[in-house]
Formats: structure tokens, sequence, C-alpha cells
């Protein structure tokens, strides 16, 4: 038991080294992560680490969705939810239907159920990986927010094939009319109960006495009273999850502190990243008793499958890409759209941002060891093999050529948005200029008698004053807020050290030396991510 505890601890350190070495070498570490796991897989220093495929999916699932669902705008999901539906379901199903067909014709022995579950489970592109990328080389907003919006429903929606199919296969019996009924079932109950959840757990927090570890905690444990809630009643776990996490989100503001917001992402950020390295390290760890399993299907045999099945999949989501293009043209001569006219260079980086992830690895690790009649899974560790090449695959050939693609391309955002770093500048003016419209209106009986109340208003003309000039002038080189900016980080690691200084004194209590200290953290934090905005 400890020495297991042990292969954990070294498991997770070995994840923190990887991305150390993603972020050194400028590539999205994913990538990384997918090549370490494999070459973990030839040492047998983690041999004793195994997978319960009953429990994969209620760990590792619910705060992965949950997380994805909480970061997802739902002002952006809205905004472009005709997109994002057409993606979502469509192109799920459409590509189960290819992969179905095809991997039946073309593996011996394996039906058309086995096919079905195969293609539920590499049909779900992964956002963590697409939107990494995205964002490292500045893809368009609109895009990127696409493609999040895809991810998550696709996750819902693949999984659902994967829990039809698996249920074809261990019952052998599957009517089509009966499975399109309950296959809408599922999806509508298990939303009911995703927003059920979420209602109660907004009124936990929005009307009984929390306190912030008692809030963090709260949101850890949600994911899982979603997904267990809408199991126990044979619905969509994954789609409530989804459903309540949209809830949620939109309503943080009301239900969350401002402490409970900030440790909270702080908390949910290392815990999703240390989930996902995870997943693919132990993905990893198994590949030799996968392979050693193959069967009468060699190991050739079984990587031309899954190079074979990789490029069909390539190729049909840029089909499905290409074809949601047109649909949206056709569809903008009967509807008012956002973009009614997406061109070909859209259409080209979302076909080509379809690599495969966690979610795939967390459903093939699913499928039973066994049938009801207690025979071995037939062929599951193809389909776990095939899945690895799929995500091995995709991630190395369209994660480490996606930039390449995006700065070649010079995709700009279609749909009108201001510049983030135009956005901030105006948004910081406004409130300037609010707040002193605020304090002339409410508190002019003070001017002149509190010295704290005109140093406010002074320093809030200021920054109006300021903010003025900087959005007239922003495309100035050498500005003086980018001057100011750079000075002001030198002075705050002045102050760091002055405090530094000051807490080897007796004297003072180190306690409150740490709470400055986070102060000039935070204050540093705002700086830099302002000159980060400018760059982009």
């Amino acid at each position: 038991m400890h020495s297991l505890f042990f292969q954990y601890i070294f498991l997770i350190l070995i994840i923190l080294s990887l991305v150390m070495v993603a972020s050194k070498i400028r590539i999205a570490y994913p990538i990384i992560l997918v090549i370490g796991g494999l070459a973990l897989s030839f040492t047998s220093a983690f041999s004793a680490i195994t997978i319960d495929p009953d429990l994969v999916f209620f760990i590792f699932l619910p705060p992965l969705l949950y997380e994805a669902a909480w970061q997802t705008s739902w002002k952006e999901f809205w905004k472009w939810r005709r997109v994002i539906t057409s993606f979502a379901f469509p192109i799920v199903i459409l590509t189960s239907c290819v992969i179905a067909f095809f991997s039946s014709a073309i593996v011996p022995g394996f039906t058309l159920a086995l096919g079905f579950l195969l293609g539920g489970i590499i049909s779900p592109p992964d956002a963590v990986s697409a939107t990494t990328i995205m964002r490292q080389v500045k893809a368009p907003k609109s895009l990127v927010s696409i493609i999040e919006g895809e991810s998550l429903l696709n996750d819902a929606s693949s999984l659902i094939v994967v829990r039809f199919a698996l249920a074809a296969i261990l019952t052998g019996q599957f009517h089509f009319w009966e499975a399109t009924t309950n296959f809408f079932l599922v999806i509508i109950m298990g939303a009911l109960i995703g927003l059920a959840v979420g209602f109660i757990i907004y009124a936990i927090h929005r009307w009984l006495l929390t306190t912030t570890s008692i809030e963090i905690v709260l949101t850890l444990v949600t994911p899982y009273c979603m997904y267990y809630a809408a199991e126990y009643f044979h619905f969509s776990g994954v789609l409530a999850v989804v459903t309540g996490g949209l809830f949620l989100s939109n309503k943080r503001q009301s239900t969350l502190t401002y402490k409970s917001r900030i440790q909270g992402v702080n908390v949910w950020t290392n815990f999703v990243f240390v989930l996902n390295g995870l997943v693919f390290l132990l993905i990893g760890l198994q590949l030799p008793t996968i392979t050693g399993q193959l069967g009468d299907i060699g190991l050739v045999t079984a990587t031309a499958y899954g190079l074979l099945i990789s490029l069909l999949l390539i190729v049909t989501r840029f089909l499905c890409t290409f074809g949601a293009g047109l649909f949206t043209r056709l569809m903008s001569r009967f509807i008012k759209l956002s973009n009614p006219n997406p061109g070909w260079k859209a259409p080209m980086v979302a076909g080509w941002a379809g690599m495969r992830g966690v979610v795939s690895l967390a459903a093939a690790l699913s499928i039973p060891l066994l049938t009801p009649e207690g025979e071995p899974f037939p062929n599951r560790n193809l389909i776990l093999f095939i899945t690895f090449i799929v995500i091995l695959v995709t991630l190395l050939l369209q994660g480490s050529t996606l930039p390449w693609l995006i700065r070649k391309i010079k995709l700009e955002d279609a749909d009108g948005t201001v510049p983030e770093h135009k956005q901030e500048a105006i948004i910081q003016k406004k409130i300037a200029q609010y707040s002193l419209k605020f304090l002339e209106e409410h508190a002019l009986k003070h001017s002149g008698k509190n010295d704290h109340f005109d140093n406010l208003r002074a320093r809030l003309k200021i920054d109006f004053e300021l903010l003025s000039k900087k959005i007239a002038e922003e495309n100035a080189t050498g500005s003086p807020m980018t001057e100011f900016q750079h000075l002001y980080l030198g002075l705050l690691e002045e102050q760091r050290n002055l405090l530094i200084d000051m807490n080897q004194r007796t004297e003072f209590d180190e306690d409150v030396i740490r709470k400055y200290l986070a102060l000039i953290d935070l204050e540093e934090f705002k700086i830099r991510e302002k000159i980060i905005l400018e760059e982009i």
C-alpha cells in the first residue's frame, strides 16, 4: 500500500518534469505527456499500478468535465450556439457511423456494435490540447470559444454513444427506435438532473453560512454529486455535469465570495492539471499489457489499423467542418447568424484542431474486463490500442503543426470584437469615470474634510486622464504606460526585498509581513497581465 502511494507521488513528479520540459521547448504539454507515458511503458518500475475500469469514469470524468464547463463562457457559448450545436451532435454521430462501418469491414471479427463503441470513444476532440495550443499562438477568440463549446457537448454526446454501444454488446440486443427514444430521454433527463443538483448547490452557497474553505471543497464535491445522481437513475451523468457546471458557472458572482473565486481557481487549475497528467501517463503504463494481449492480431497489424482509423478520423472531421461552413452559408439566407460567411480558413483550422485526449482515454479505460457471462470483453485490448494510436497520431501530427497552420493562413477574428487590450483600456476608463461620478454624487460633503476621500478622488482623476490618453495613442511604441509598467515592476521588487529584510527582525510578525507580500504579488500579477494583453 505504501509503495503504491509513493509510486503515484513519483508519477506526479514525472508529470511536473515533463511539463517543465514542454515549457522549455515550447511544445504543448499534452504532446510531451503522451510521449512520456509511452516511454514509461517500457520500464518495470511502475508495473504494480493498475486501473479499475469501473472507477475511471467516476474518478476522472466528473471533475474534468465540470472544470471545462466552468471555464466556458455562457455568453460566448450562446453567441455561437448554432455553430457549436452543428459541430457537436451531428459530427459525433456521423464520425461514430463512419468508424463503425470502416472498422467492422477491415478488422476480422469486429462487429458493428464494437465499431460504434470505438467510434464513440475516439469521436470527441480534446479541448484542453486544442485551446492550449491556440492560445499560445493567439488564435481568434471566436474560434477558441467554438472549439471549447464543441468539445463540451461532444464529450457528452460521444459518451452517450459509448453507453448504448456497450449495452448492445453486453446484452446482445439493439432496437433502433427504442435506442433513439432512450437517447433523447437520457439527454433530457441528464440535463434536468444536472440543473436540479446545480440549483441545490446554488442555494447552499447563496443562503447558508459558509466559509471560503467550505465553498471550495463544495465545488470539488459538486461534479461527483451531479454525476452520481444522474447515473443512479440510469441517465447521462456526463450531461448532468456539463449542464450543472454551466449553470453554476454563470452564477459564480452571486454564489462565491471574492476569496473563494480567487483561491478556487488556483485549486481547480492544479487539481485538473494533475488529473490530466495522470490519465495520459496511466494509459502509457498499460500499453505493454494491451499489446501483449492483442491475441491473433499482431502488433504491426494493430498499428496499421490504428493509423488507418486515425487518417479516416482526420478526413471525416475535415469534411464535417467544411460541410458545417457550407450549411452556415445556406442558413444565412433564412436566419441571422453571427458569421454568415465563415470562409475556408476557420473550417480549415477547426478541422485540424481535432486532437483526441483525456475523454477518449477515460472512455476506453472504462470498458469492462469481462462480460456478464464471465468471458473476456471482445477485442477490449485492440480498442484500447487503437485509441492510444489515434491519440498519439492526432496529438503529434496535428498538435505539433497547428501553430504553424494558424500562423501560415493568418486567421483573423471574424466577429468584429474589439481586441482584448483595447477592451481592457476601455473598461478601466469606464470604471474610473463611473467611480468619479459616484463620488461626486454621494460623497461631496466629505470633500476637503476627509484626506482619504480626497486621495481616492485625485487618484481616480489621474487614472481617468491616463487611460483616456492611452486609448488615444495606443498604437504608439514606447508609450509612457509601458515605461511606467516596467518601472513599477522594479518598484514592487524593491518593496518585496524590503519586507524580506524586515522579516529578519524580531519586532515584526511574519504573518503581517506575508500579508503585505501577498498584496505585492497581486499587484505584480495585475501589471504583468496588462503587459501580456498589450502584447497580444
